[in-house]
């Protein structure tokens, strides 16, 4: 709307437990959008929610919620689940190389925004008491439904639509819930319908709108989100404003394990964790979802993985060759042959985050005998700012993420000629059974 600038939500995570590869691959994908605008010059405003209260288990309108059930399972408060699975989730992020939101919103922070947006919604008569709490009637909006194409008349009560005593329909959903009569709750917040805690819907809604204003240009998520999160938060959104809430939802498939929906009954339900005790990077597990369209559903498999990491590898054992045949010298200037290239994989990234294709593009800039190292070095560079593989580092062993840390850290003590520190991290290096060697580009880590 007010280019360059660009205001852009995505759907954070619930801080129950620990995020699985499914929800890690939905951030991926986030993560290449947010390079992708900044890449073509828009400055990007990020803000995602972290959901800390309100997300009913099975995203229902019953039952208990996650953090509660959470907090139960472990013996702790559930502040102490919230700090401790959110913290987990940036260590994530951070793995994977994904740029961090510009605002971080917690829930728990907004419960004043959300409870103001109720009072409108209210004020202006989309709102209905029954004994759990306040509903929002989707009966009072025309075009209820319309990002899921829902077909309200034919919806039955099922999985994802509760039977609600006192509902007028299946569809209405509930902006505030009382807390039960004679429980005690962690987290419940005086209101003015009473004590009790917000709808996981509004939250979203509060906490977009409060940062990014009443219209903005892009929101993500999940595809699950479609029929019930997303297309709610649409109704109480432009109810209050009378506005269009969202210019563009971008949506990202889900991901399956060996042809399966990913579970834990069936074994298959994997986190960072799993795939770091398997002897793989996160990075490996980030170029295995940079092969797949993120509108497409994603098959993971260990031998997929495995074949990323071989992949992976290999392409950046071309590069550090491609280093070594150019010596000392940095290219710096962009050639004619450079932006024609650069201009080839920019082509194919904006056509809808072509990905997999933009990769196919870098391998051919690599194999390319008419384009001179100099010239391969600095595509490498300008593409992998949006692939964030950390292509440049000159690392082609699956080296751990944290001992690339280390030696970037290292060379800063370098640099600043502060050898006790240098040779600390060198000792620490060295002792996790990897090798260290100072040449003319930084501090090179290897395997023994």
């Amino acid at each position: 709307m007010n280019p360059p600038k660009v205001g852009m939500y995505s759907c954070g995570p619930t801080v129950y437990h620990y995020p699985h590869i499914g929800n890690l691959r939905t951030y991926i994908s986030n993560d290449l959008l947010k390079r992708t605008l900044i890449l073509n010059g828009f400055d990007v405003k990020h803000v995602m929610n972290i959901t800390d209260v309100g997300h009913l288990v099975g995203d229902s309108e019953t039952g208990e919620d996650k953090m509660e059930k959470g907090a139960r399972r472990e013996g702790k408060t559930v502040w102490q689940i919230a700090e401790y699975y959110a913290n987990d989730f940036w260590d994530s992020l951070q793995k994977l190389n994904i740029l961090l939101p510009n605002i971080v919103c917690k829930a728990t922070d907004y419960i004043k925004e959300m409870i103001d947006l109720i009072v409108k919604l209210e004020q202006k008569g989309y709102t209905y008491w029954i004994e759990d709490g306040i509903y929002f009637d989707t009966s009072k909006l025309s075009d209820y439904g319309k990002l899921a194409r829902l077909d309200i008349k034919g919806l039955q009560a099922g999985a994802r639509i509760d039977i609600v005593i006192g509902k007028k329909s299946i569809t209405d959903f509930a902006l505030w819930k009382f807390t039960p009569s004679g429980a005690r709750r962690q987290m419940e917040w005086d209101s003015p319908w009473g004590k009790g805690f917000p709808g996981w819907h509004i939250e979203c809604s509060a906490m977009s709108m409060k940062h990014l204003g009443e219209t903005f240009d892009i929101h993500t998520g999940g595809i699950d989100h479609i029929p019930v999160h997303h297309t709610n938060e649409i109704a109480q959104s432009e109810a209050v404003t009378g506005k269009q809430f969202v210019r563009y939802w971008i949506h990202f498939a889900h991901l399956i394990v060996n042809g399966e929906k990913m579970s834990k009954s069936l074994g298959n339900f994997f986190t960072k964790d799993d795939i770091v005790k398997q002897g793989f990077d996160l990075l490996d597990f980030r170029y295995l979802c940079l092969n797949t369209h993120y509108r497409t559903t994603m098959n993971f498999s260990w031998k997929s993985i495995t074949s990323a990491r071989q992949a992976l590898n290999k392409l950046i054992t071309k590069i550090n060759i491609i280093k070594e045949h150019l010596g000392t010298g940095k290219p710096e200037r962009e050639t004619e042959n450079t932006k024609k290239h650069f201009d080839e994989f920019i082509s194919e990234i904006n056509n809808d985050l072509n990905v997999p294709q933009g990769l196919a593009v870098l391998w051919g800039i690599v194999d390319d005998p008419k384009i001179t190292d100099a010239e391969k070095l600095q595509l490498i560079k300008q593409i992998d700012v949006v692939l964030g593989l950390n292509l440049l580092l000159g690392i082609a062993e699956n080296i751990p993420t944290e001992l690339l840390e280390l030696a970037q850290k290292r060379d800063e003590y370098r640099k600043a000629k502060n050898w006790s520190k240098s040779d600390e991290l060198r000792k620490v290096i060295e002792n996790k059974r990897y090798r260290v060697e100072d040449t003319t580009e930084g501090t090179k880590v290897s395997k023994n």
